[in-house]
């Protein structure tokens, strides 16, 4: 399992890169890593999904409060590039319609 880890000197600091598993024995990490983001900055909070293998109940359950809590404070969270299985999850349980979901471009075939 790899551990939910922030992007080391990004350009925004509004983004945690997630990786691996999203799931019940990560989630406590990922909602440390995403609490601590809020409260030390401004604007959406952005997560990218995009080595995120999988995740389950306790990872959306994840989202969907950070989800509440940024728009309590007036924000929005953003999740960018989810891999095919998770937008899967996403749309079967319908919270493609609440979240914001910036999907990874299909490349260009010539």
């Amino acid at each position: 399992m790899v551990e939910p880890t922030p992007i080391a000197g990004s350009v925004n600091d509004n983004v945690v890169r997630l990786a691996g598993l999203l799931d019940v024995r990560s989630v406590g990490d990922a909602r440390q890593r995403l609490n601590d983001l809020i409260d030390r900055t401004a604007g959406d909070v952005v997560v990218d999904l995009e080595a995120v293998d999988a995740l389950d109940a306790t990872g959306l359950g994840l989202l969907v409060a950070t989800h509440r809590r940024t728009q309590l404070l007036g924000r929005r969270l953003v999740l960018r590039h989810p891999v095919p299985s998770v937008v899967r999850i996403l749309a079967v349980t319908r919270l493609h319609r609440i979240l914001a979901v910036e999907r990874t471009p299909l490349p260009i075939s010539a």
